[in-house]
């Protein structure tokens, strides 16, 4: 992959998304690489056999389908290694066992995806590993809370469903002082948005599922760390037996080639959709780093090249007996967006967003947040369909 690399280095984003994890030279010509589906593989005598010397020696540990994305990943993040997973929740969860063991103290973000936390409160819980949570807004002040036994700092930015933005390069740069690994879930900006490991991250996380999939029909992972985490994360990668079908894995690839295209009119379209919303009476906020009225609108400014498709909206409801009411006729009444979780597809998707599990960012109290993925779709539609959600909830 020598002559591809040296061929991209200083193009743009999306010449790099067409070219990168192929070479057609290795495939007698074809532009995509085959999908090779492997456990077993063979090889030519007992001595190569007991060596391993020879590239591939098992399905778990790559081929050449794996090996093409994970090329790919890594020229996107500029990592030294990527693993590929089943879902996106692996993607989190395989670094947290691969860094963290009985009696060590993780800090996570209060603002983390959910089934995240589900998984610190029982996993971790279970095999004598604390989590704590920490405000997404502390910046360097997470000074304070680091301890001895503090082995691992989890941030995401912006954070899920309230998408406040997090502080990544102070927060890395006293997570290392104290010894702490720090691993950056950046499943809503992706790598072309913003590269973690830039930023002192060294561990970015992905739920490949979302916008490298595009299409709502991958479950995927992906995990890049820097040199120093790579041997550590691989080993504890391999050790787990975790790995993902080769098909997904050339799906993933293959949503790559568009990712920059599809990003610009989601991004597009969420801003003039979310400023929109910001002029209305019955909306109370939008939740969206990139309007000037976001309390963290100047780190994702500083820090970051662009935004993707999903913010949030609270409604004006005032009282809050009223709030699940008031959420199901705007959802009962949408036609255009699906009622679905996940996001990053082509469809526009809406969700009435349960904040319960927070410890320190609570719920807005003006009224219910819906999160609304934008698709593809073309804006005026779109529009037309949030605003027969926002005149049901008025009635409520």
């Amino acid at each position: 992959m020598n002559d591809m690399k040296s061929k991209l280095d200083g193009a743009g984003i999306n010449t790099r998304l067409a070219h990168s994890g192929n070479n057609p030279r290795e495939f007698h010509g074809f532009v995509n690489p085959p999908v090779v589906h492997a456990s077993t593989v063979l090889f030519p005598d007992a001595h190569t056999m007991e060596t391993r010397g020879q590239k591939y020696s098992y399905g778990t540990r790559g081929t050449p389908t794996s090996d093409a994305l994970a090329d790919a990943i890594n020229a996107l993040e500029g990592s030294e290694g990527t693993i590929l997973l089943p879902s996106g929740l692996a993607a989190v969860t395989v670094p947290f066992l691969a860094f963290l063991s009985s009696g060590d103290h993780a800090l996570i973000v209060d603002s983390v995806y959910g089934p995240t936390r589900h998984f610190c409160d029982t996993m971790l819980k279970r095999l004598g590993i604390e989590a704590e949570y920490y405000d997404p807004e502390i910046g360097a002040g997470i000074e304070t809370l680091m301890r001895p036994n503090t082995k691992l700092v989890h941030t995401e930015a912006p954070g899920s469903n309230t998408f406040e933005m997090q502080d990544i390069g102070a927060i890395s740069a006293v997570a290392h002082r104290h010894g702490a690994v720090v691993t950056m879930d950046n499943t809503w900006a992706t790598p072309l948005f913003f590269r973690p490991l830039d930023h002192g991250v060294d561990i970015s996380i992905h739920a490949a599922t979302k916008y490298p999939s595009g299409h709502s029909d991958v479950l995927f992972g992906t995990v890049s760390a820097n040199k120093e985490c790579w041997p550590r994360l691989w080993d504890g990668n391999f050790t787990l037996g975790m790995c993902a079908a080769p098909d997904d894995a050339y799906q993933i690839l293959r949503g790559l080639r568009t990712m920059g295209i599809r990003l610009e009119r989601h991004q597009d379209s969420a801003l003039e959709l979310a400023r929109w919303l910001e002029t209305r009476d019955d909306v109370a906020r939008v939740l969206h780093p990139a309007l000037e009225s976001f309390p963290g609108h100047e780190i994702w400014k500083r820090d970051f090249t662009g935004a993707s498709g999903i913010f949030s909206i609270v409604l004006a409801a005032g009282d809050p007996a009223r709030f699940k009411a008031k959420a199901h006729a705007f959802l009962d009444a949408l036609r255009l967006f699906g009622l679905g979780y996940s996001w990053g597809g082509f469809e526009s998707l809406a969700v009435h967003v349960n904040l319960s599990d927070r410890t320190i960012r609570k719920a807005p109290t003006e009224g219910p947040v819906l999160r609304l993925q934008i698709g593809l779709e073309d804006v005026a539609d779109i529009r037309k369909d949030i605003e027969a959600g926002l005149a049901a909830a008025a009635v409520v």
